[in-house]
This record gives structure tokens, C-alpha cells and sequence, in this order.
């Protein structure tokens, strides 16, 4: 991977209101932004999610080593997916995270000088750079939504962190199916082990007989969540006016 690669524009999809916050969702690895679309817009036919944007990244094509180093998009290369959770703990991109980690930043960023509110999410290698991410910006954030997924460079997360944290009482959602064969749901299950035990909002809901893909029950969780989070956030900033 290089610093200078080429990424192609997100999906955007404007806010019909009023725009009070922007949530940002990753797919996973092979997938584009389209792959969400769907969702994106389940979501906001209920009508409550109407003043939010909703920002779909496309990851760029890279050699995926599990992949017979062939080209796919990829927010980092990944190494082995066997179903193992030593396997994708090991040998990870490190290069290639950090990278992607900058480009979520500056979404972020972008979002968050606009004056609103902003969730970062994703499933798989998404939902793993939604808490990289997010847990490592150096702005507040609204929420982390995390799907099918489990916190990259856990060994030395914590010393990733930027002091002070923005973002320790952030509440984040995680998702996972139990009969997930992709990333296995012990390694979500560990990843949420290692939030909590540094002192992160983070919980943990596992789905039944859901694999490595989401269940409509999880869509409308992470719903849920958005509605939650984004009210709670306006509710917050209208006090701090008064």
C-alpha cells in the first residue's frame, strides 16, 4: 500500500432535514459502499433518522494476501481467514491500518468542522476501523457501531490512544452473530473484553444462528442505536447553549 493511493469518492446520502449529524459506515473487505446502500436506506424510511447524512466509503483495491495476493477492496491486507482467532491477530497490516486510520480521520474531521455530530461505523474490516478509528480521533464522537468485527493492533491498542482521550465515555455497539465463521465470535467477544477492561462504553450483543453477515434483528439494533445516540447528542448540545 502506498500514502499516495487512490480512493474513490464515498456515497453520500444527503440529510432530508435539517442536516444535525453525519454517520460515516465502512464495508468489508471485498464489498464497496454499495453494499450498504441498502441498509442506509432501511434505515431512514422510518422517518428518524431524517437531518442525518449518511457517508459510504469505498475502500481501495489492494493485494489481499488470503486473497493469493490478487486485488480487492480492502481497508488493510489481511493475512489468513480461517475461522482462527489467533490467525487474524496475527501478521496484521499494520501499515496498511494506519493508513486507512488517517482517511477516517479526515472524514471525520470534515464532518465534525461542519458543526454536527458524528457516528463512525462498519461491519468486518469496517467495523474494526470504526473503533480503531474512533476510539483513536482526536474529536468527540457521537457513537461507534462495530458489526461482525474486532479491535485491530490489540496488542498495542492502548498505546495508540491519544492523551487525553476524546472518546473513553463514547457509547459503542457491537454486534455479533454466533455462528460467524469469518471473524470468529470468541475474537469479538476478546475485542470486547479489552474495551472494558480499559475502561471503554462498550457492549456486546450476539445474534443466534446469525454468520458472518447481518440479521435484520441487527439492522434494526444499530437503528435503534443511531436514534438513540444522535438524539441524546442534540439534547446535550441544546443544554450546553442554554
Amino acid at each position: 500500500m502506498s500514502s499516495s493511493i487512490i480512493r474513490a469518492a464515498p456515497i453520500v446520502f444527503p440529510a432530508t432535514a435539517r442536516h444535525t449529524a453525519t454517520v460515516i459506515f465502512a464495508h468489508g473487505l471485498g464489498d464497496t459502499g454499495h453494499g450498504w446502500a441498502g441498509a442506509v436506506q432501511s434505515w431512514r424510511s422510518h422517518g428518524r433518522l431524517d437531518g442525518v447524512k449518511f457517508i459510504l466509503p469505498h475502500a481501495p483495491a489492494i493485494p489481499i494476501t488470503c486473497n493469493w495476493g490478487m486485488k480487492m477492496p480492502g481497508w488493510y491486507d489481511i493475512h489468513t481467514i480461517d475461522g482462527n482467532v489467533e490467525s487474524l491477530r496475527r501478521n496484521e497490516d499494520e501499515k496498511g491500518i494506519l493508513e486507512s486510520q488517517a482517511y477516517f480521520h479526515e472524514l471525520i474531521q470534515k464532518e465534525v468542522d461542519s458543526g454536527v455530530q458524528v457516528v463512525v461505523g462498519g461491519f468486518s474490516q469496517g467495523g474494526a476501523m470504526s473503533i480503531f478509528s474512533g476510539l483513536t480521533a482526536k474529536v468527540k464522537l457521537a457513537g461507534i457501531v462495530a458489526l461482525s468485527s474486532y479491535v485491530p493492533l490489540s496488542v498495542k491498542f492502548a498505546e495508540l490512544v491519544p492523551k487525553p482521550e476524546f472518546n473513553k465515555e463514547t457509547p459503542i455497539f457491537m454486534g455479533h452473530g454466533d455462528a460467524d465463521t469469518v471473524v470468529p465470535t470468541p475474537l469479538g467477544k476478546l475485542s470486547y473484553d479489552l474495551l472494558k477492561s480499559l475502561g471503554y462504553n462498550a457492549t456486546f450483543k450476539i445474534y443466534k444462528g446469525m454468520p458472518h453477515l447481518p440479521f435484520p434483528e441487527e439492522l434494526d439494533d444499530v437503528e435503534a442505536f443511531l436514534v438513540e445516540r444522535l438524539q441524546a447528542s442534540e439534547d446535550n448540545e441544546g443544554k450546553s447553549e442554554l
